[in-house]
């Protein structure tokens, strides 16, 4: 008899106004919660003010201080407290950023790692999409595609495999780093624009004070 797989069930389909899904301007990620992480190379302050994350646009704004009010959204610590599972798929859209120094991402987090990085953009790398798997080693791919650019729309597709993370791009199946994240993986969602302080890419510019990213949706199945 022929082995079917189950049909896939939505599990979870973002809404970003939701406070019960999500807290917005913390995230345990960061050193003490936040809302700062200059270790890491970045400028972010997070802020819980809903203009900066909770309409699906992630935005940033300049501090007087050379900070930049940032938003971040992450399901750790929300009442649903959603974690994906290995195995799961994650699937979003998302409108990539025009400004040098803008950093956005979707990833995964939990107790100090779990790290799957579904993206991160650097503008100043028009046409790459970072993909990575920080929690087996240190699985990451270099993805290049001239339909990747500022301002550029963006499909994702990321299977979370026991054995092998699989990413999609546009449709189009670009990289499985056979590492995957074992069979007891579990992580929260977050999804962020940070900034880039320059050591690794370019800050923004002295005339810049405000840049964006938009995900238009996102949902898991399982």
């Amino acid at each position: 008899m022929a082995w079917f797989r189950p049909a896939a069930t939505t599990v979870f389909t973002a809404d970003f106004t939701s406070t019960t899904q999500w807290v917005a301007g913390r995230s345990w990620a960061y050193p003490n919660g936040g809302p700062v992480n200059p270790g890491d190379n970045k400028l972010d302050y997070l802020v819980p003010d809903p203009a900066y994350s909770r309409t699906g646009t992630f935005r940033a704004t300049r501090r007087p201080d050379g900070k930049w009010d940032a938003g971040l959204l992450t399901t750790e610590g929300s009442r649903e407290g959603f974690q994906l599972r290995a195995e799961d798929v994650l699937e979003a859209r998302v409108r990539l950023p025009r400004e040098l120094g803008a950093w956005p991402a979707i990833w995964t987090w939990r107790d100090g790692g779990n790290e799957v990085d579904v993206f991160e953009y650097h503008p100043d790398n028009p046409d790459l999409l970072e993909l990575s798997n920080h929690v087996r080693g240190r699985g990451s791919h270099y993805h290049r595609n001239p339909a990747v650019e500022p301002g550029g729309w963006v499909d994702l597709k990321v299977r979370f495999g026991t054995r092998s993370v699989v990413w999609w791009v546009n449709g189009t199946r670009v990289y499985a780093d056979r590492t995957g994240v074992g069979r007891r993986w579990r992580a929260y969602i977050i999804v962020n624009l940070s900034v880039c302080a320059g050591r690794y890419h370019p800050a923004p510019e002295p005339d810049v004070s405000e840049m964006s990213y938009e995900v238009a949706y996102l949902r898991i199945t399982r």
